[in-house]
């Protein structure tokens, strides 16, 4: 079965909609988290998308992959630069992350893909 890592975003992007009305403390603590986290103080966005990208591959999240290749996709990365860090999420997490790994590399070729 393939992934729809643009559905598979969609789909979290609507139910996080929800989540808001239903918990609008929590997710301002965790927005405001992300917005102090990704600001590029030392280390810049594309980096810090890689990071999360090997994070995501490591905690085999689906929605972390879809998020995180999107946003390498509109920085500009190419497929090597995305395969170089997805090694070393092999190297670090072994068997299962070589499976996320793959899939992490789907996720991007669709982001990649020229819209139709």
């Amino acid at each position: 079965m393939t992934k729809d890592y643009k559905g598979i975003i969609g789909d979290i992007g609507e139910y996080s909609k929800d989540l808001h009305k239903l918990i609008p403390e929590t997710m301002a603590g965790f927005s405001s988290m992300a917005k102090a986290a990704t600001q590029t103080k030392v280390i810049d966005e594309k980096t810090k998308e890689m990071i999360a990208l090997a994070l995501g591959v490591a905690s085999h999240c689906d929605g972390c992959l879809g998020y995180h290749t999107k946003a390498l996709a509109r920085l500009g990365t190419t497929r090597d630069e995305v395969a170089e860090v997805l090694g070393m999420a092999i190297y670090m997490g072994g068997g299962p992350s070589l499976m996320y790994a793959a899939d992490a590399l789907r996720s991007f070729d669709q982001f990649m893909l020229p819209q139709a």
